[in-house]
């Protein structure tokens, strides 16, 4: 379907007299993002000049949101996935109310400012999502509108509770970006009709013309995706046009909505608009003022805004106000209500308090294996946690007893099959753990962390607190040789700050693990289990200190040498300890299950368990070395990887790379020697 508005050129603009309010907050939106590019001499002024009809169409006509109240938990969610054009976000949020005042406005990008060159979700107030690499806001976005039909599946059983809508404003390089069309597959089959995509088709990049690499035909790609496409021709600045095709978008309740918007980049800039110089570069002084001019703005002078458009823009907050009581009134005579759904719903809230299994010494399992029984044991503890497996549910061990599949017709259910779509699943996992209601996992394949990888950082940088299953962690995986032994995935985890990864020794650090992960409210998490089977280990120090990231296993009182190790490398180093102890060794083994835990420890208790007098030190992991020299000194020795796998057995490949238990006692002693010598 296509709707069509009329193109109104610069010389048009020139001879205006007059511009109704609509029109004065429409272009208010444009001279502050000029401005804002302007001051900080770095920017993208092109894309907020081009959409600032369509998103003020949106935000003054449809959106339902609370200034005063930014955490509302039925307000329509809002993405700017082109995070790029953060001054359109950033002056919407000034001119609707937010926290956000005009000399915020005026610290654009500088050091410590709220207003940052991308949008940064916990940093400005009505930032919903971390938008900077494209394709992540369209994505998570997703994630964000299965949230909101699974709690009204779940939780509107009295009142509609939640009833909101999720929308998103996405351009060329959001859709050309391979993350998104993974999700809007999916958020296709699952039919997420509360999902609203307005695409800024400008036809430009930072090289120029779209013409140079992209000339699919996006329409009827969305709709082969099962997407409703709605085609707003022109220049995008009709606000009646772009208003009847949001409500068309929002009568479809079983379709996505893509409202592909034809704009003009740099719109209202007599020499820059529809090129590619205005995407990413200031228009220069002479340029703005011109500009200006052509819009017919009432004021030369930077940052000025005329109060009849704050006071025009009252009436809608006024309106959202209304809306809000009222479904206050709704929540809290649920709430009261003490029902069980309710304490439940109001519980997910808080961190958890849950029971995890306790397994006997002596069994033999993989930790994946112990992940899927403690999960069993969990999930019932734990309605509002959702899980998921990017098409490996019987390897990932991730569903549970009795979960139900979500889908189309199954809003309740709690197990997502995001298929293969590992990209996607992270992103959308985003989504989803973002609102603070639900927790949401998803598995893969640990060498698959690399198609996650994008949006496991934007987790970390952000805080959202999204879990990642990642099994088969190691060369134990064997036969499937290099391309699924993730020898250097571990370190690279590690590298990434904030980001929480756990490799479990045995069943019991598992279970430990997932209590630290399901309680932590402020980190995304990572955790690494075995494909194959590891003694279950007489242990009661994890129960205690799993929490702490590492830990002394045994030998307590040993002060000649310390053996470091993680995952199914751990009762290696048991079995090498106990052959140094009979060589007359004394020798402590520190199981180390998440170094960024222990990192935060008190420096006292990282002496307690790594005693900086003991130089004798190995450490034992499945992996390459990076990392493990913050621990080793001077003197330590590393027992690992040094290059990619190979086929076979997992056994086989640990004996041939040299990951035993005599080649750690080996280690030990040469450590040992140049401790001493």
């Amino acid at each position: 379907m296509t709707i069509s508005d009329s193109p109104l050129a610069t010389q048009e603009l020139l001879a205006r007299t007059f511009i109704d309010t609509d029109q004065l907050a429409v272009n208010a939106i444009r001279t502050l993002a000029m401005d804002m590019v302007q001051q900080a001499n770095s920017g993208h002024p092109g894309m907020p000049m081009g959409m600032a009809a369509a998103a003020y169409v949106l935000w003054s006509r449809h959106l339902k949101q609370m200034p005063s109240a930014p955490n509302w938990l039925n307000r329509d969610r809002f993405v700017l996935s082109a995070g790029h054009g953060s001054t359109l976000l950033y002056s919407l949020l000034h001119l609707f109310g937010y926290e956000l005042s005009m000399d915020d406005l005026k610290q654009f990008r500088q050091w410590g400012s709220k207003t940052p060159g991308h949008p940064e979700f916990g940093h400005t107030v009505g930032v919903e999502l971390t938008t900077g690499p494209l394709g992540q806001g369209i994505a998570s976005a997703v994630g964000m509108a299965i949230e909101e039909t699974h709690l009204a599946a779940t939780v509107n059983t009295q009142a509609a509770l939640f009833d909101h809508y999720t929308y998103v404003i996405a351009g060329d390089g959001c859709l050309q970006e391979g993350v998104s069309a993974e999700a809007a597959s999916l958020a296709g089959h699952l039919q997420l009709g509360k999902l609203i995509v307005l695409y800024d088709d400008n036809s430009i990049t930072i090289d120029g013309s779209t013409k140079l690499s992209f000339s699919e035909n996006v329409t009827q790609r969305y709709k082969a995706y099962g997407w409703q496409v709605i085609e707003v021709a022109g220049d995008g600045n009709h606000l009646d046009v772009i208003h009847h095709a949001i409500t068309e978008a929002k009568a479809e309740q079983q379709r996505p909505t893509l409202i592909r918007i034809k704009t003009l980049i740099g719109y209202g800039s007599p020499n820059m608009q529809g090129s590619h110089k205005v995407h990413g570069s200031p228009l220069g002084e002479a340029e703005i003022q011109a500009t200006k001019r052509a819009l017919n703005w009432p004021s030369k002078t930077a940052f000025e805004v005329p109060e009849k458009v704050y006071a025009h823009i009252q009436h809608r907050i006024a309106h959202w106000q209304t809306e809000y009581e009222q479904w206050q009134q709704s929540y809290q005579n649920w709430v009261q209500s003490d029902s069980e759904l309710a304490q439940q719903f109001v519980a997910a809230q808080n961190i958890p308090v849950i029971t995890v299994p306790v397994f006997e010494a002596g069994q033999s399992m993989a930790t994946r294996q112990a992940s899927g029984k403690v999960l069993n044991a969990l999930m019932p503890q734990l309605p509002f946690v959702l899980a998921g497996s990017a098409d490996l549910t019987p390897s990932n061990n991730t569903w549970f007893d009795g979960a139900l599949d979500y889908q189309a017709n199954q809003r309740q259910g709690r197990y997502l099959r995001y298929g293969i779509r590992e990209h996607a699943m992270a992103a959308i996992l985003n989504g989803l753990n973002v609102g603070g209601v639900l927790r949401a996992y998803g598995g893969t394949f640990l060498v698959f962390a690399d198609y996650l990888r994008p949006a496991v950082r934007v987790a970390a940088l952000s805080g959202y607190p999204s879990i990642f299953v990642l099994t088969h962690d190691s060369i134990g995986v064997g036969e499937d040789g290099p391309t699924h032994q993730p020898v250097e995935t571990i370190a690279s985890l590690r590298a990434i700050p904030d980001l929480r990864v756990y490799r479990p020794a045995d069943a019991n650090e598992t279970a430990m693990a997932w209590q630290s992960i399901l309680r932590d409210r402020n980190h995304p998490s990572a955790l690494l289990l075995s494909r194959q089977a590891l003694p279950v280990l007489d242990n009661e120090a994890s129960y205690r200190q799993l929490e702490r990231g590492a830990y002394i296993l045994s030998g307590e009182d040993s002060t000649d040498a310390v053996l470091m190790a993680t995952g199914s490398e751990v009762s290696l180093a048991l079995a090498a300890a106990e052959l140094l102890v009979a060589k007359g060794i004394a020798t402590r083994v520190v199981s180390m299950p998440c170094w960024a835990l222990f990192e935060e420890q008190s420096p006292e208790y990282q002496q307690q368990v790594l005693p900086q007098e003991v130089r004798a030190r190995v450490a034992v992991e499945a992996a390459v070395r990076q990392g493990w020299d913050a621990y080793l000194g001077d003197c330590g020795e590393f027992v690992g990887m040094t290059g990619f796998g190979a086929s076979a057995p997992g056994g086989r490949c640990f004996k041939e790379f040299g990951i035993t238990v005599d080649n750690i006692v080996a280690a030990a002693c040469r450590s040992l020697a140049k401790a001493n010598g």
